[in-house]
């Protein structure tokens, strides 16, 4: 296997990596209005992501930055292309973090309305756009001969795009209503597991018509099975969650988001970004990468410091690991 082929499989798993735990991250943002009642409700959902959602965020720069450095020509024709639903992303990556830690800054409640707001719609959009920007790279953009995007927004908003956003909006929805469940005690738990029950039934239709049409217009035997792990996992997902297993309905929900992505990056392979106007001009692993010296570099920087960042993650964690309910949530909340 060439390098070149290497780091399209690290650049898979830096998004694996991060739309498994900034999914829940999203879908925490999302049930600060569909499932929090109150104010003392929505701030014990924003403490079960509080001391991990920005490190989950690190799987987001490592993706980008091991795209720039590794394949440059895809990340220009990406950022150039797709530079708006992008900055989108980005305004709302800042806010939301700047709503995380200022909502409680002071007590009056129109404040705190404010940011409690921007934290559900700073989630909300992200989690859509997403699945739009990967339904695009998946179903191939306008690329010319000079591998330029000469296509616009309006391009990237088609039927199998839009559908692919649906998808990671109520999948990560639904990953972070089961990560709800799974961090709280009481009655907000009990509900949590209702919802998950609810959303996972849709979450699953949706995701099984897109999948479907990956498979049918563009995918392949490997495909086939991330797709049937992905529907096998989603629907255990559903069944533990229904039996009050919070903690496999959450590792078999991760499994689901794992497979999906793995079998749309195994239908890009060897392309990065296909172009629909002709396919001899798409970008691909090789037409797109760095020098076989500067991917060299990369491998030994990768190798040394992804075992450390897992660690770190794996052990904050396991520190933050306990459940938390209304009671927990001082009065001045």
């Amino acid at each position: 296997m060439e390098l070149h082929d290497v780091w399209f499989v690290l650049i898979a798993v830096l998004w694996t990596g991060y739309f498994f735990l900034e999914g829940f991250d999203f879908g925490i943002g999302v049930l600060t209005k569909l499932l929090a009642r109150n104010r003392v409700e929505k701030r014990v959902l924003i403490n079960t992501i509080g001391p991990v959602w920005d490190g989950n965020e690190v799987w987001l720069l490592s993706a980008g930055g091991a795209t720039f450095a590794a394949f440059p020509e895809w990340y220009a024709t990406l950022f150039s292309g797709f530079y708006l639903p992008l900055l989108l992303i980005l305004v709302c990556l800042i806010i939301r973090g700047v709503a995380f830690e200022y909502r409680a800054k002071r007590p009056e409640e129109n404040w705190q309305r404010n940011w409690e707001q921007a934290i559900f719609w700073s989630s909300l959009l992200p989690a859509f756009l997403w699945g739009v920007a990967f339904g695009n790279i998946v179903h191939g953009v306008k690329i010319d001969q000079n591998h330029e995007y000469v296509g616009n927004v309006a391009d990237l908003l088609n039927p199998y795009a839009l559908l692919g956003g649906l998808v990671t909006l109520t999948l990560f929805t639904f990953h972070g209503t089961v990560f709800a469940a799974l961090k709280t005690v009481g009655d907000i738990r009990v509900r949590a597991r209702a919802l998950a029950l609810k959303l996972g039934v849709v979450t699953a239709a949706v995701a099984l018509a897109f999948l479907v049409w990956t498979q049918v217009d563009k995918g392949d035997g490997a495909s086939l099975v991330a797709l049937v792990i992905a529907v096998l996992a989603l629907v255990g997902a559903i069944g533990a969650i229904r039996m009050g297993r919070e903690g496999w309905s959450f590792a078999l929900s991760g499994i689901t988001i794992v497979a999906a992505v793995a079998m749309l990056f195994l239908t890009l392979f060897p392309n990065v970004m296909p172009s629909s106007l002709n396919p001899a001009w798409s970008l691909t692993v090789t037409n797109a990468s760095s020098t076989p010296y500067t991917l060299k570099i990369m491998t030994w920087c990768a190798a040394i410091a992804t075992p450390l960042v897992l660690l770190y993650q794996g052990w904050t964690y396991w520190v933050f690991r306990k459940r938390i309910g209304t009671r927990h949530i001082a009065d001045a909340h």
